[in-house]
């Protein structure tokens, strides 16, 4: 082959491949609203993963790294990622509801994610009932745990507001709110901290309903047959040694298929939507409330 030939078969190799790419499927990941890891440390960790996703459904998969919940909203809405992991349930929930996603899988060890009311050893309360006219701490207004913190409370006092909520970025800082009296009682669903709390003395006087996140979805666009297999690939890949291995990057232990009409039942629960429509974020989600963090922050809400 001649110089020019290798050229125009160098560009036209080039062009196929800009066009593969620009083709390719977008794989949405979310960790939820208080990660602190860089776009870049998150493709790498979804890279063999998306490599045999790729490989799986004939086309290219990119990661995309999607942070903000009201980008992965709106992106969700115009159907704009092909899949997706979604850590904040409301929201996939919402687009299984609303905007035609399928759900291929759940996360295992995230099942159960339930939030846990916690008050302090010498508090007299011993029921959600004696908290009304009270303050209450919780993570971002936003997060599928103050979701769950709400629904809990509606459940016992027949009015979500019937308490105060006191908002903060970071769970680490709820029980500090608590311990310091700057609210009456507080709720994490971070297992680690829940721990600590009754270690230290406190109490837990109750806990929320079990909501499973961390949701692997799919878009209309992904046949019915694909998710099939995209579910079966998930499911196994915690069965064989190279597969664990793909799953330590993301610190999980796999994934498992999961009743989609039960987790509807979820939502519903939730309070995400009435009269068939969708729940957006709370009128104040983008306003966190002024509190002392504590001296580590636990990421994921």
């Amino acid at each position: 082959m001649n110089l020019s030939n290798w050229r125009r078969a160098m560009a036209f190799g080039s062009l196929l491949l800009a066009s593969s790419w620009a083709q390719a499927l977008t794989f949405a990941v979310n960790e939820g609203v208080t990660y602190r890891v860089g776009n870049d440390e998150i493709r790498a960790r979804y890279a063999a993963i998306s490599v045999d996703l790729s490989k799986l459904l004939g086309q290219p998969v990119r990661v995309e790294p999607i942070g903000d919940y009201n980008t992965l909203r709106k992106g969700l809405a115009d159907k704009a990622y092909d899949l997706a992991i979604v850590h904040p349930a409301h929201i996939s929930i919402g687009a299984i509801k609303s905007n035609g996603y399928q759900l291929v899988a759940v996360t295992k060890g995230f099942e159960n994610y339930r939030a846990a009311f916690m008050v302090r050893a010498d508090a007299p309360f011993k029921s959600l009932a004696e908290l009304r006219g009270k303050k209450v701490g919780a993570p971002d207004e936003d997060s599928i745990t103050s979701w769950m913190v709400r629904a809990t409370l509606r459940d016992a006092l027949g009015d979500p507001k019937a308490v105060a909520y006191t908002y903060t970025r970071y769970q680490d800082a709820v029980p500090f709110m608590v311990e310091n009296t700057f609210t009456q009682a507080g709720a994490s669903a971070s297992n680690a901290i829940v721990k600590q709390w009754e270690a230290g003395g406190g109490k837990v006087i109750a806990r929320s309903k079990p909501v499973p996140i961390k949701h692997f979805i799919a878009s209309p666009s992904i046949s019915p047959e694909m998710v099939e297999k995209v579910r079966d690939y998930l499911v196994g890949l915690d069965g064989t040694e190279a597969g664990r291995k793909k799953l330590e990057p993301i610190k999980i232990q796999g994934y498992a298929a999961y009743d989609g009409a039960a987790l509807l039942n979820l939502g519903a629960w939730l309070g995400l939507w009435s009269d068939g429509r969708t729940a957006a974020a709370p009128a104040n989600a983008t306003a966190q409330a002024r509190t002392t963090p504590a001296p580590t922050q636990t990421a994921g809400l």
